[in-house]
């Protein structure tokens, strides 16, 4: 029937919309999804209304008329959603008429004033002298608005004071006129409340905790007088949602809500419901710098006057400093050719784009010239030149980019990294001055959006591109993807520049594209991510089914997300599995222990479980550090571009567990979540045993596997096993080698051997090298092993093998095939290059033989390649040539020049030409003639090379002699040198050609007249690249490229190309391989994370056919959700049975497997089991079929629940719940508990072995005739059976 609202009724009907203009509704009062209504926004950019003729200048409104709209986008997928949507809030909005129509409509009584109510000695004065900023210029306004209206939404840009000034104004108001308030201001990070709350008490000379203060995490400064302090939006929304109520303070300041995470859009929902519940006279303001403003007052709209009036929007006017910005149309002078063009559905960067930022990097010198003029001296300049932001979406492309700058050496750029994998030590660089004369670049993902600022930061390079955090449509695992930044977020960046002078912000894509591609705002958490924790809250405020209120969430989740996320807590046991049951609903399930323990703590769900289960089985301490060093970004913080470095930290921490979280335990000093989490717990009887364990030799052992355990029970369905490695292959790839102590390299270049001692030098951050085998192409490297330890797979080999997954290059400088055969002797080559070499380096022995170099050295091996020579003639700085002066080469020479002038000479019996080799006279040995080559003939005389020698002359034609054949044999002596790894200095190009003129001098007066030591590092066609040390004493040596760095002449430089051959490996045959358990993901390719322990898992046992097990604490998958990535992983022991026996330990709900005879369980059918309706498996993607590899019965099963039931009597609600056992009590139930976890696993007699056999109608449910299932009784559980955490599994009865 037709009825009319009255006042009271219309100011508690809450809803969105527009402005209602038919105050008589029938039936229940129409209201629009807020999804239909943006969309409706964005499809007509509406321009806001004129303002009132009582709104203030400065003051915009947004309203309209509420209307119906149909979209007909998808029907099909959107009309349940739509139907949902509408559904509950036409239901809220009854609530709220029955709610107003019992309340009062007066203001509840008047506060005491400030005076009466505290002690507080700080009074503001006021005196006080605001800062000169946009906001200080709108005070009067802005408190005369904020005191008249509800909700007050603040839009002004970064830097003009809405976080740091608008509080104090409320404040200021309320002390001068002695009236009580309480004024709360959210931060999204801990860092931004202390430091804004630091900042007021320091500009105001307040003492902090005193009217001032702040709550971060278990760290609150703040007493019963504090009338002003910052938390972060989690402790608020923590607060709210335990007292129901926002009636604690008088103004709520909610800042930065344009991060629409989760916790943010949900702290948003809470404040609105209580606002038109309990706490109608609170006042609430929302600030952001790049709000869109529209949609958040149609949110928190007011029914006034028979409308529904959006929320007030402040434009907070001005800017501190200017901030020009410029896109790739704009900078075309600094690219050529076209640039690939940029593609909505494709988001990368392309070479061409890094070399547009690269080179706008090096205009920013004249930029500054320019901008600067003649007001400063040239060395003012130089020590003054601006620091630069490049917004990179990850780690991969920030290396790329370094890579790139950091080879501009002659720049003068120092190139910090900021990424959440960086050390602390890293990120803090940012913040130091650069070396005068040096530019400084940050190369950061969003983490500089708003959580870091760098004051000194005037350009910032935006590549517009981000890596977002969604869940896999098809696993619900997550998902880090590629993709545009919003204008929001780049907007924020650009924010970053200009806060102490002009700043400059380059968008590195075209500006069509950001007009029409870029999307105008991120897509809300609420929308992308998990809801779990969202819903263990909804649970605890009790207002209704979690869809019921998330429906009038600002960015309400599709119902299909919601059932899935009450499936997914039901699964981890914060929601209680009530079995088969036709009544249970998919969209809400009844609070557990367990999930009230989750809602209160700040960790995700699986680290609050295995908290929970460590507080079970007795390992709370240890759980609490896991939990907190999990949830902490990079515990083991890698050191940019030293993975190899922190891989071996990490293993050492982890010891002979295999796990990562447990590497955690080993490594823990102090940490501020773990102090924190411990404090939480508390509220639910759960403490840390101050007691020392016993003196049991054993327990610190069992304590590492009931961890393990432990951890099985927390990560839940994240289950990996392995595939066998075949044993006869690798036996025949490592070719009877030990595999635990050797590893496999490829492409070994021809006469490897001669390179061994690069091959040593290569794996000496591996470990000590014992022997290398070369083989062909193949060269096997054995690692020395303690004969005193175990027999196990040396770490030394595991280091290799990871030094091959981080594409760490191993590169050998190579002497080319045809100059070594060139040079050895006889038919020596043809029989070395295919043999099989050992070169034992314990033994320091080459075998089966030694290969000789002519002309290196007869006697000596061919890897000795330590030489004495004599400079006889430098082509340039750095290249030479030279002959050996060791007493075997002497007599070699001594004995060549003797036999030549035995002879008896002829003249030339033609005319002479260039590369003639003859007999030549050398002014210095009188009538003494040496082999020579003719370089060019002039006149009457020819300038020759003596080949011996290295030296050169001008000789008469007439003095030439013809050369006899054996002569010829010998190959030359004389040797040409080039000094590796040296370029020109910029000085020596600036002042030389190629070399200076002092260059070529200094590098002569080192070498000339004195006898060299020289390494040879490789050759290339036949010219030894070599260092060369010249001896100043009996002991003491230089390094001559050292010299001429240290001087200014050079640089140091890589070797040529030509020099390096490429390694392909290390690999080992045992190498493991995991796939996952559960249905969704069996088939899909499974890599673990570079920076887990397990990234690289060898088999010890190959001949072991039971399977291994790998729990992982994280997962992720790719954007195409084809390849999952474990992070935090955990190797279990190598128990017969133990998938099994955990996976039903831990699962919610199994069904047995029985062989054909009903005699034996052959496998399980492990998830939350199926819908008696339907028939239907309730979450199929999680649920797990194995096939027993050992023999369990019936006393297993019963086992099992017992264990089951044990944990439930330390994790259940009620009077005689967990929290009300007294300490004596708990610590029996966790020994029985862990007896029991003990029992089941070590059994004096080992399950027998067997064949597994898997079931015909795999990952199908009701698959057992009912006559065969035996119901298990909980006797001695807690009250509330359905709510316990473990239900008991059903036995099947087995044939005799």
């Amino acid at each position: 029937m037709l009825r009319k609202l009255t006042v009271d009724q219309i100011n508690d009907w809450f809803t969105i919309g527009k402005a209602v203009t038919n105050v008589e509704l029938l039936g229940s009062p129409p209201a629009i999804p807020a999804k239909v209504a943006r969309e409706e926004t964005l499809r007509k950019d509406a321009a806001p209304s004129p303002a009132s003729a009582s709104t203030p200048p400065g003051l915009r409104r947004s309203c309209g008329t509420l209307t119906c709209i149909i979209v007909f986008r998808s029907f099909s997928q959107r009309s349940s959603e739509i139907e949902y949507i509408n559904k509950y809030r036409q239901l809220e909005a009854q609530e709220f008429d029955m709610y107003g129509s019992d309340q009062p409509t007066h203001r509840q009584g008047p506060r005491p004033s400030l005076i009466k109510l505290s002690n507080v000695t700080c009074i503001p004065e006021t005196t006080y002298t605001y800062p000169d900023l946009p906001i200080n210029r709108c005070k009067e306004k802005v408190i005369s608005l904020i005191e008249s209206n509800s909700v007050v939404i603040i839009h002004g840009t970064t830097g003009s004071g809405k976080s740091t000034q608008l509080p104090q104004y409320i404040l200021d108001h309320y002390v001068q006129r002695s009236t009580y308030c309480n004024i709360v201001v959210t931060q999204p990070r801990k860092i931004g409340a202390s430091s804004i709350a630091r900042w007021i008490s320091k500009e105001r000379s307040w003492a902090l905790g005193g009217l001032v203060g702040y709550q971060v995490g278990l760290e609150k400064i703040a007493t019963e007088d504090t009338r002003l302090i910052y938390m972060t939006t989690g402790i608020l929304l923590q607060k709210i949602v335990s007292a129901k109520s926002l009636m604690e303070f008088t103004h709520v300041f909610i800042d930065e809500v344009h991060e629409r995470t989760e916790e943010m859009d949900f702290l948003l929902l809470v404040v609105r419901k209580l606002l038109r519940t309990n706490s109608r006279f609170v006042k609430v303001v929302l600030m952001s710098a790049t709000i869109n403003c529209k949609e958040f007052a149609d949110y928190f709209a007011v029914p006034v006057q028979n409308k529904m009036n959006p929320a007030y929007v402040f434009e907070v006017e001005g800017v501190p400093h200017s901030i020009e910005e410029y896109y790739l149309n704009d900078l075309q002078h600094i690219y050529r050719s076209g640039l690939s063009p940029c593609l909505l559905e494709e988001p990368l960067i392309t070479k061409d784009v890094y070399e547009v930022a690269v080179s706008l990097i090096q205009l920013f010198d004249d930029l500054e010239v320019k901008e600067r003029g003649n007001k400063k001296s040239g060395a003012q300049f130089v020590s003054e030149r601006s620091s630069v932001l490049v917004f990179l979406p990850g780690l991969g492309e920030i290396n790329y980019m370094h890579g790139l700058l950091t080879n501009m050496v002659h720049k003068r750029l120092q190139v910090y990294p900021l990424h959440s994998s960086v050390t602390l030590e890293e990120q803090n660089n940012i913040f130091l001055s650069p070396v005068p004369g040096y530019r400084k670049i940050i190369l950061s993902t969003n983490i500089a959006e708003s959580s870091v600022t760098v004051p000194d930061v005037k350009y910032v390079i935006d590549f517009c591109l981000t890596r977002t955090l969604v869940c896999d449509e098809d696993t619900n695992y997550q998902s880090l993807r590629l993709s545009w930044a919003s204008k929001t977020s780049c907007d924020q960046r650009k924010g970053r520049a200009g806060r102490v002078s002009k700043g400059y912000c380059y968008r590195l894509v075209p500006r069509d594209f950001w007009d029409t591609c870029i999307p105008d705002h991120v897509k809300p958490e609420m929308l992308r991510c998990p809801l779990g924790s969202t819903i263990l809250k909804v649970k605890l405020l009790d207002m209704g089914e979690p869809r019921a209120l998330l429906a009038t969430a600002l960015s309400p989740p599709s119902l299909s997300d919601i059932e899935r996320t009450i499936l997914l807590l039901k699964e981890v046991g914060a929601l209680a599995v009530s079995g088969q049951r036709e009544d249970e609903s998919p969209h809400d399930g009844e609070l557990t222990f367990l999930g009230r323990v989750l809602a209160q703590l700040p960790v995700s769900q699986q680290l609050g479980k295995l908290i929970v289960l460590g507080h079970v089985f007795g390992c709370l301490d240890e759980c609490l550090i896991i939990a907190a060093g999990l949830s902490l970004k990079n515990f083991f913080a890698m050191p940019f571009r030293q993975h190899l470095d922190g891989y071996r930290n990490k293993v050492n921490f982890s010891g002979s567990s295999n796990s990562d979280p447990l590497a955690l335990v080993e490594a823990f000093k102090v940490a501020e979540l773990y102090e924190e989490l411990k404090s939480r717990v508390s509220q639910f009887n759960m403490y840390v045993d101050p007691q020392q364990p016993s003196l049991d030799p054993e327990y610190p052992y069992k304590q590492r596997f009931i961890l393990q355990v432990v951890l099985a029970g927390a990560f839940y369905p994240n289950y990996f096993t392995f595939g066998q490695p075949d044993e006869e292959m690798a036996v025949r790839e490592l070719a009877g080698k030990d595999p635990k102590t050797t590893v496999v390299l490829k492409r070994i270049p021809p006469y490897g051997f001669l390179y061994y001692k690069q091959l040593q030098s290569l794996f000496r951050q591996c470990g000590q090298v014992k022997s290398i085998v070369f083989d062909g192409a193949k060269a096997f490297v054995e690692f020395s092993r303690n004969p005193t330890e175990r027999f196990k797979t040396l770490p030394a080999v595991y280091m290799a093998v990871k030094m091959s997954q981080l594409k760490v290059f191993l590169e050998l400088r190579v002497h080319a095939a045809e100059d070594i055969e060139g040079k050895v002797q006889g038919e020596v080559a043809s029989k070395v290059r295919n043999t099989r070499v050992t070169v034992d380096f314990q033994k320091q022995t080459v075998e089966p033989m030694q290969v000789s170099l002519n002309t290196l050295d007869k006697s000596q091996r061919a890897a000795d390649l330590l030489l004495t020579i004599q400079v006889t003639e430098v082509v340039e700085v750095g290249h030479f040539w030279g002959y050996r002066t060791d007493e075997r080469n002497a007599e070699l020479l001594e004995k060549l020049t003797a036999e030549i002038n035995r002879l008896e000479l002829v003249p030339l019996p033609v005319h002479p030409h260039p590369d003639m080799v003859c007999l030549a006279p050398f002014v210095d040995f009188d009538k003494s003639y040496f082999r020579a080559q003719i370089l060019n003939v002039s006149g009457n005389s020819a300038e020759v090379f003596f080949v011996d020698y290295g030296n050169r002359a001008r000789v008469d034609l007439d003095l030439l002699m013809e050369i006899p054949y054996p002569c010829l044999e010998l190959p030359f002596q004389a040797l040409e040198f080039k000094i590796c790894k040296m370029r020109p200095s910029a000085k020596s190009l600036v002042c030389g050609e190629h070399w200076s003129r002092r260059a070529s001098k200094r590098f002569a007066s080192l070498v000339s007249r004195c006898t060299l030591l020289v390494k040879v590092f490789s050759v290339v066609h036949n010219v030894l690249h070599v260092d060369v040390y010249c001896c100043l004493g009996a002991l003491d040596t230089i390094n001559i490229r050292d010299v001429l760095i240290s001087e200014g002449h050079a640089e140091l430089a890589e070797e040529s190309y030509e020099s390096k051959t490429v390694l392909h490996g290390p690999f080992h045959p045992y190498e493991m391989k995991c796939h996952s358990l559960t249905r969704i993901s069996k088939f899909r390719c499974v890599w673990i994370d570079k920076e887990s322990i397990n990234s690289v898992i060898i088999s010890d046992t190959p001949a072991e056919l039971h399977q291994r097990m790998l729990v992982a604490a994280s997962l992720l998958v790719n954007a195409t959700g084809s390849t999952m990535l474990l992070r935090e992983t955990s190797l279990m022991p190598p128990i017969p049975g133990l998938p099994a026996l955990l996976s039903m330990l831990f699962a919610p709900v199994i069904e047995l497997r029985l062989d054909q005879e009903g005699k034996c369980y052959t496998g399980v059918l492990c998830g939350l089991g199926w819908n008696p309706v339907t028939a239907a498996p309730i979450l199929p993607e999680h649920d797990m079929e194995l096939a027993f590899d050992v023999q369990l019965g019936v006393e297993d099963i019963t086992e099992i629940n017992i264990l089951r039931a044990a944990i439930n009597k330390l994790v259940c609600d009620g009077p005689n719940g967990s929290k009300y056992l007294g300490p004596g009590r708990v610590m029996q139930l966790q020994d029985s508990a862990r007896q029991k976890l003990l029992s089941l696993f070590c059994q004096m007699k080992p399950r027998k072995r067997i064949i597994p056999k898997w079931h015909e109608k795999p990952y199908e449910w009701n698959q057992v005739h009912p006559k065969l299932v035996m119901e298990q009784a909980d006797r001695k559980g807690c009250r509330g059976k359905s709510a316990l955490l473990y239900q008991l599994h059903k036995l099947l009865v087995l044939s005799p």
